[in-house]
């Protein structure tokens, strides 16, 4: 299992500014940084793929729908806009060096809804990612759906419902992404939630339940390394926590979490590594 980190740890949008991180987490002993593409306009793929080269890091991408993107929405504009800005992540992502694409990429994120999304929402979702995934495909990406809690998506809060997803689009480069901080939320069993996703899963974000110092909280880690090690899980793990203040907000962390970002990643960074050992996922 390959362990690396998010990069909003430390920054809240990404640019040329924060090539930095690249050589932060190469100097934490990390395998890859999670770089998000929020903001394509200052996103420099030549530079970051330069940056990774240098130090022989790894790289994952992920994003999250917004209003104007929503592949969910009935104004058929709204939708195409949601193709064509997931369609260059992909590019993107291809462009870096990496291989993996993933995030809230199937609907609006925390989008308002008067009633449940109904059987249009998940066909809307399903053909506009299809249309992704061909892409994806051609460059050699994988797509990561990654569920998420209520509070920040009506379509898809279990492993199960990614799943479904999955299934609607038939496209094989579609997987799964899991998230232990909505999956405490939502699912009944961390271990049954991982042991479900199975041959299908390439991403998992190792948070805990108040997205503070893995270990600390009431996260089922032994469940969730039980079942990544019957799965020989050999894909990717980033730690997803936020401490530090950012300009950020929509992270929703209000209070402090850990005495400092580095305290935090260095303890969960152990803790982490510690479970890997004990399941032997090294």
């Amino acid at each position: 299992m390959k362990l690396g980190i998010h990069a909003y740890a430390w920054c809240s949008q990404w640019s040329n500014k924060t090539l930095d991180l690249i050589d932060r987490v190469k100097g934490m002993g990390l395998d890859f940084i999670e770089i998000p593409l929020m903001c394509l306009e200052t996103f420099d793929t030549r530079a970051v793929r330069e940056r990774l080269k240098r130090v022989n890091l790894g790289a994952v991408t992920s994003t999250v729908l917004l209003g104007d993107t929503d592949i969910t929405s009935d104004n058929p504009l709204v939708q195409a806009r949601g193709v064509e800005y997931l369609a260059a992540c992909v590019r993107a992502t291809a462009e870096i060096g990496a291989q993996s694409f993933s995030g809230v990429i199937y609907a609006q994120h925390a989008k308002p809804m008067p009633s449940r999304p109904g059987e249009q929402h998940w066909r809307r979702s399903a053909d506009s990612l299809r249309q992704v995934a061909r892409l994806a495909s051609d460059l050699g990406i994988l797509i990561g759906l990654e569920p998420v809690n209520r509070y920040e998506s009506c379509l898809i809060n279990t492993c199960e419902q990614a799943l479904r997803l999955k299934a609607m689009i038939g496209e094989a480069c579609v997987k799964i992404h899991l998230d232990t901080y909505h999956m405490n939320i939502e699912e009944k069993s961390f271990y049954e939630a991982t042991k479900r996703a199975g041959k299908d899963l390439i991403h998992y974000h190792l948070c805990e339940n108040d997205r503070g110092i893995p270990g600390t909280g009431l996260i089922d880690w032994d469940g969730i390394f039980k079942a990544l090690a019957e799965i020989n899980y050999q894909g990717n793990a980033a730690l997803e926590s936020f401490v530090d203040c950012t300009d950020n907000m929509n992270t929703w962390v209000w209070r402090q979490l850990a005495p400092s970002g580095d305290q935090l990643l260095r303890e969960g960074v152990a803790f982490i590594h510690s479970k890997q050992k004990e399941y032997g996922l090294e």
